[in-house]
């Protein structure tokens, strides 16, 4: 069983699950790796990652013959390829589930190695018996995770090359890890209020519907049992931020951030931030231009509520394209 020690609570990094050969490690079935520089350089100064082999971990050793996935698509078997009398499936599904128990509140995200019949999250190949491609699934373990942790924010290495694809995780981790820090300390109708009144632009940005329906949800806290109102906004709120924010999404949040200083700001300062939030709604400029002209403002006005709000740094800057 692998968990998190002292340390990696202790220096401040998120706890992230990753595939192995994805940090260098030769695990792979050729005695290789998949070292993600990015993921390791980049990410990994923020996250600290714990390493999983399940190919590994359940004695296939390294290197060996390779294994696929064949049968039916939605409950595939894990054969090796020269050999489908050697069945892995229910030691791949047997560590998936332990370790996924294993995990509950220790990490708060999941990069996977993309297409494994192990460990990818979709559009794995899966067989028939003739060696023909018939569809396409989920590797084992991977599943075995994913259903235990439905609303972790769960990634694979090659998605994390698409800029929007790549934020949208990365924002999702820090929420999921603020959520998770919450849960530690215990949660209570006050720190759930406190918790959603922070990231209620952010929800905007993604899912106005989502934005209406949580906030009726938290206003019954403190009615019922905490416990099972926060499994259903947790649920309800990694939905939402799922979801891609448009340009327009983001524009109308703006604006919405903008209306906090209108009284503060003289004529000129007002256009030129409505320009600026126009200009990147057309696509013209990147989000980040009218949020530096946001964080400027408000270092000159201060606004408890707006200076509250994750949306503004919902993430460290270096990590993120600016095109959030």
């Amino acid at each position: 069983m692998q968990t998190l020690d002292a340390s990696a609570e202790q220096d401040g990094r998120i706890p992230v699950g990753i595939s192995s050969c994805l940090l260098g490690e030769e695990v792979r079935y050729n005695g290789g790796h998949k070292r993600h520089r990015y993921v390791e350089q980049v990410l990994g100064r923020y996250f600290r990652y714990l390493p999983f082999c399940p190919e590994v971990a359940i004695g296939m050793g390294v290197p060996r013959p390779p294994i696929r996935l064949v049968g039916d698509p939605d409950a595939p078997q894990a054969r090796q390829v020269n050999d489908p009398s050697r069945d892995f499936s229910d030691a791949l599904r047997a560590y998936g589930r332990e370790q996924a128990a294993n995990l509950d509140g220790q990490i708060s995200g999941y990069i996977l190695k993309a297409k494994s019949p192990s460990c990818g999250m979709e559009r794995v190949k899966v067989y028939d018996v003739k060696g023909m491609p018939t569809g396409q699934g989920r590797g084992l373990y991977a599943e075995a995770l994913m259903a235990r942790h439905p609303c972790l924010p769960v990634e694979e290495e090659g998605r994390l090359n698409d800029p929007n694809l790549r934020d949208n995780f990365i924002e999702r981790v820090f929420v999921y890890d603020r959520w998770r820090r919450l849960q530690a300390e215990g949660l209570d109708a006050g720190s759930l209020v406190q918790f959603h009144t922070q990231h209620k632009f952010l929800i905007l940005a993604h899912d106005q519907q989502a934005y209406r329906e949580l906030g009726r949800l938290v206003a019954g806290a403190g009615k019922g049992d905490i416990q099972a109102l926060a499994e259903q906004y947790l649920s309800q709120l990694m939905q939402a931020l799922s979801k891609h924010a448009s340009r327009r999404d983001h524009a109308n949040v703006l604006m919405h951030l903008a209306g906090f200083f209108k009284k503060q700001l003289d004529g000129g300062d007002r256009q030129e931030l409505e320009d600026s939030i126009q200009a990147y709604r057309r696509g013209e400029q990147p989000l980040l231009v009218p949020l530096t002209l946001l964080r400027h403002h408000l270092r000159r006005h201060p606004e408890a509520y707006v200076a509250g709000q994750h949306y503004l740094d919902p993430f460290p800057r270096e990590l993120g394209s600016g095109e959030r």
